[in-house]
């Protein structure tokens, strides 16, 4: 499962999570208020599902994809 490889990616706290798209209102209020250290921390958040952490992730992916660019 590529889950598991990237259950302890870190999640920067400087994360805005309202630039996710696709994120659901309630998915990205939880996010902002625990403020998960990693992708397996917000995995473990009730009502975040796995839809939600590929768009994390691939947001993360993106990011540094247009950082490194």
């Amino acid at each position: 499962m590529a889950f598991r490889r990237d259950e302890n990616r870190a999640l920067p706290a400087s994360l805005n999570y309202s630039a996710v798209i696709g994120l659901s209102n309630e998915v990205r209020q939880k996010l902002e208020r625990i403020r998960p250290a990693t992708l397996g921390q917000a995995a473990r958040i009730e009502g975040v599902t796995a839809a939600a952490l590929t768009l994390v992730l691939a947001h993360l992916k993106a990011a540094r994809k247009r950082q490194s660019a």
